[in-house]
């Protein structure tokens, strides 16, 4: 035990910025898309149902922010500091922001901007997208071709439609 970095006086372990951005991209995007396929299921096509999801998915991702963000606290079991909690929790922003294009289309479908039936599909298309651009610039930071980087995106935009059918499928 006395050559733990927590006993040896070292700070916890902190994620750095780009882990959190990615992992609260890819957590978001797959939970966006995932959301809307479950609540799509139940036949909310009405311009109040999408309002409704919206605020449920908002709702949703912040509670899987939050969860995310104790888990993290408890799991380092470090010596923390008055306010390290909330610090810990703020640093799940990533996870929430990624969810807020699919807010805004089920929002923009419940305010009468487009249709509201149908509007899965562009949220769907959406996230696989964003999972896309994530593995495309993860790929590119990690110092890869263009091909391999695109290949990587690709490869991830597929993962993450296995991940989201699938999760639409067992629910």
């Amino acid at each position: 035990m006395a050559d733990s970095p927590v006993a040896a006086g070292a700070p916890p372990r902190r994620h750095d910025t780009r882990e959190a951005f990615l992992f609260g991209g890819v957590y978001g995007a797959v939970l966006a898309s995932s959301m809307v396929a479950a609540l799509t299921r139940y036949g909310r096509t009405s311009a109040a149902g999408r309002r409704y999801d919206a605020l449920w998915l908002l709702v949703t991702a912040f509670a899987s922010a939050l969860a995310h963000g104790y888990a993290h606290y408890i799991a380092e079991r470090a010596p923390h500091r008055r306010w390290e909690v909330l610090r810990t929790l703020v640093h799940e922003w990533p996870l929430v922001t990624a969810v807020l294009p699919t807010v805004f289309l089920l929002a923009g479908a419940g305010w009468g901007w487009w249709p509201p039936n149908g509007v899965e599909y562009p949220a769907f298309g959406l996230n696989i997208g964003i999972l896309f651009v994530l593995g495309l610039v993860t790929a590119r930071q990690s110092a890869r071709s263009w091909p391999a980087a695109v290949l990587v995106g690709l490869t991830d935009a597929l993962l993450g439609m296995v991940v989201v059918v699938a999760n639409a499928l067992i629910k």
